[in-house]
C-alpha cells in the first residue's frame, strides 16, 4: 500500500514540487512496488524486527470498498492493539530475529521461542514453524526498513496464545470479531528493523 499523506496544492508547479513528490516517491514506497510486482518480499528479511503495533490489511474489489476499508482498517488497528496489550504484546516487547540460515527466535517480553521458517513461492506465504508446536502461514510484506506479519484471524488467535502462555476469551473474541464484517481481512503485527 502507497502513502496515505495528502498534498495540497494552489498550482500544477506546487503539486509537483520537491516537497510533495517526496511524500509519495520514498524509499519504502518503492520497495514495496518492486516487491508486490516480482512477488519477493522477503528479500532483506534477516535480521531482529520489533514490534511497533498492529498491522491490517484489508482486500476489496473496487475503489469505494478499499477507501471505506481504510477507515475500518484504522479502526481495527486501535481496537488490535488495545486486545494485544492485554497479552503484553506491546511497541518494543514482541521481537522477531530471522536467520539467513532459516531459523528464527521470536521473543516476548523474557520468553523465547525457536522455530525454523520458509517461503512457499506458489502461495506467497511464509511458513513459520515453532519447534514442531505450532506452524502457521504469514503473508509478509518487508522492505529495508519495515515489515508486515499478517495471518488469517485464526492463526492470529493460535499464535497470541502461544507467544503470552495466556488464554484470555474475551479479548480473543475480540480479536476475532473483528473481521466477522470484513472478507479477506488479515490481521497480524508491523515491525521496524533493528
Amino acid at each position: 500500500m502507497l502513502s496515505t499523506e495528502f498534498c495540497y496544492a494552489q498550482s500544477w508547479k506546487d503539486l509537483f514540487n520537491k516537497e510533495n513528490i517526496g511524500k509519495v516517491v520514498n524509499k519504502e514506497n518503492i520497495e514495496k512496488v518492486v516487491s508486490d510486482i516480482s512477488g519477493k518480499n522477503t528479500a532483506g528479511m534477516t535480521g531482529t524486527w520489533r514490534f511497533t503495533g498492529s498491522a491490517i490489511e484489508l482486500k476489496a474489489d473496487n475503489i469505494l470498498n478499499q477507501a471505506g476499508g481504510d477507515v475500518a482498517a484504522t479502526l481495527a488497528e486501535k481496537k488490535l492493539n488495545e486486545q494485544l496489550a492485554k497479552h503484553g504484546i506491546t511497541e518494543g516487547k514482541l521481537s522477531f530475529t530471522f536467520q539467513a540460515d532459516s531459523t528464527f527466535q521470536a521473543k516476548l517480553n523474557n520468553r523465547n521461542m525457536d522455530g525454523t521458517y520458509s517461503y512457499d513461492e506458489t502461495s506467497r506465504l511464509i511458513n513459520l514453524k515453532f519447534n514442531k508446536l505450532l506452524n502457521l502461514q504469514t503473508k509478509i510484506t518487508c522492505t529495508s526498513t519495515h515489515m508486515d506479519m499478517l495471518f488469517n484471524s485464526d492463526k492470529l488467535l493460535k499464535l497470541i496464545t502461544f507467544l503470552s502462555s495466556k488464554s484470555k476469551s474475551t479479548t480473543l473474541k475480540s480479536i476475532s470479531s473483528l473481521t466477522e464484517n470484513y472478507n479477506g481481512m488479515m490481521l497480524g503485527f508491523s515491525l521496524k528493523k533493528e
